[in-house]
């Protein structure tokens, strides 16, 4: 069967990591903090000091990182994981990267390794708490062989689609990052309005829910927002990279975003503001900061 490695093992990659595990992988993984793996290990993963120890294991590798540095810090150094392939090797990257990051380092990498390691894009949406479910959307972007090797281990996790070439994944992530931005600022807002005008936040998103207004952010988010529970559950200010990354796209494919401009500012805003390691639901608490009186010239004031 497939051996996994797992690199990455917190919110996010330890409830994964223990999904493929109970599916019958083979898992190995290792974590700058020991501590981290501790659940997946006594559940029955092998712990491996270095990444490069588990790359000498592993048919595939699942990085779930932060961003891009933090996969080469994986990757690269003679404890690295391409310091330990003795064998073919698909490297899953799901963190959210930039899609022409993620193909300079697919091309780098197969050089580094006479073609023995290939990349696979693979970001995924639904929060903790789809990672803890094991109901994420995983979008995968690779060639077809390479995919094919990866499509069961990440099915563990959640419905995966595969999108098209290197890169495919992080695009639509963007696409998706794009959409949850605008969500969460609408839904923020919204409460904002609605708590100054004396109304219950809480019955009234129970109520919208039902209605055009409903989302499965807002399912997930009413009661942060009801609550004004913004505690750290994925931090703010990564949607701030994430729409730099889908600017970026943007430019590059020559199409005019309004209101990813607009987005851009309220997530550089509040992680100016020193919100950004607050849930991204945080944005309640930034526009309820927000003085009308230095909105910018131009912006509706009325």
């Amino acid at each position: 069967m497939t051996a996994v490695g797992y690199i990455g093992l917190g919110v996010m990659g330890a409830p994964m990591a223990g999904h493929v595990l109970r599916a019958g992988f083979p898992l190995h993984v290792t974590a700058r903090r020991r501590e981290s793996a501790d659940g997946v290990v006594a559940a029955g993963a092998r712990w491996q000091p270095t990444a490069r120890q588990v790359a000498a294991q592993s048919d595939v590798v699942v990085l779930m990182v932060p961003d891009l540095p933090d996969v080469e810090d994986v990757l690269d150094g003679p404890g690295g994981l391409l310091a330990g392939i003795v064998r073919p090797l698909v490297v899953v990257v799901s963190s959210t990267v930039s899609p022409e990051g993620v193909r300079a380092l697919d091309t780098r990498v197969r050089a580094l390794t006479g073609g023995l390691a290939r990349i696979v894009d693979a970001p995924v949406s639904g929060g903790e708490e789809g990672a803890v479910a094991g109901t994420l959307s995983i979008m995968v972007g690779g060639s077809d062989d390479d995919v094919a090797v990866t499509l069961p281990v990440l099915a563990a996790t959640g419905t995966v689609v595969h999108l098209g070439p290197l890169g495919a994944g992080q695009v639509a992530k963007a696409c998706n990052q794009m959409i949850v931005a605008a969500t969460i600022t609408a839904l923020s807002e919204a409460a904002v309005v609605a708590q100054r005008a004396g109304l219950d936040v809480g019955a009234l998103f129970d109520l919208l829910g039902g209605g055009y207004a409903g989302s499965r952010l807002m399912e997930v988010k009413k009661r942060r927002l009801a609550e004004h529970d913004h505690s750290p559950s994925g931090a703010a200010r990564f949607l701030l990279k994430d729409l730099g990354f889908a600017a970026a796209e943007a430019r590059r494919s020559g199409t005019m975003t309004p209101q990813l401009d607009v987005l851009r500012d309220v997530f550089a805003g509040l992680t100016s503001a020193g919100m950004g390691d607050s849930d991204m639901s945080v944005v309640q608490a930034y526009v309820d900061g927000l003085d009308p009186r230095s909105a910018p010239a131009g912006r509706h004031s009325s």
